[in-house]
């Protein structure tokens, strides 16, 4: 049971198709879970599918649906608990906007798995980056639809270089620092 007192905290996890979100995202959320820690989990792919099926992958529609993953993020956040977000939320304006939502409430560490294309295209089990280079997919991030690198996240993490336990810890570290005030 999250305490009374603690704020809640929303991880961020953001970066290219393949960066690694999912995979970090279920090791921590592993973590947390082992030591008693309830953790809601909003996976860019699961929330398309039940919470954002209606919208298209349209600038418009993909700045949609990061405001609604914030926003039920600083839900969770108001009540002291625990969010991992993992979605690939390409433009900054709606990553900040998410932000804001979260942090009327509690905290928000954003997370930039800046994992290089050429790696994520090498782990693409799916195909969608051959796809997108064939233009069979439009608009697809990273390939013809850019990805905006944050501006000013908690932590950057390239998965090609950093260990999944140690891209973990310092995650680990990042949730349990104090925000400064000023």
């Amino acid at each position: 049971m999250p305490d009374a007192q603690a704020p809640g905290v929303t991880v961020f996890l953001t970066g290219l198709s393949g960066a690694g979100k999912s995979t970090i995202a279920d090791a921590l959320v592993a973590q947390l879970e082992a030591e008693g820690r309830p953790v809601t989990v909003l996976d860019g792919d699961v929330v398309r599918t039940h919470l954002s099926s209606e919208l298209s992958f349209s600038r418009k529609h993909r700045d949609l649906n990061i405001r609604r993953i914030g926003w039920v993020a600083g839900e969770v956040v108001k009540h002291g608990g625990t969010v991992v977000v993992a979605a690939i939320a390409p433009y900054e304006a709606a990553r900040e906007e998410a932000r804001a939502l979260v942090e009327a409430h509690g905290r928000f560490v954003l997370v930039h798995l800046a994992t290089p294309l050429e790696v994520c295209e090498a782990r693409d089990v799916k195909g969608l980056y051959a796809r997108a280079r064939a233009g069979e997919i439009p608009g697809f991030t990273g390939v013809s639809d850019p990805y905006e690198p944050p501006s000013r996240p908690e932590l950057t993490i390239d998965t090609s270089v950093t260990p999944l336990e140690e891209s973990v810890a310092r995650i680990r570290a990042a949730m349990a620092q104090r925000p400064s005030v000023g």
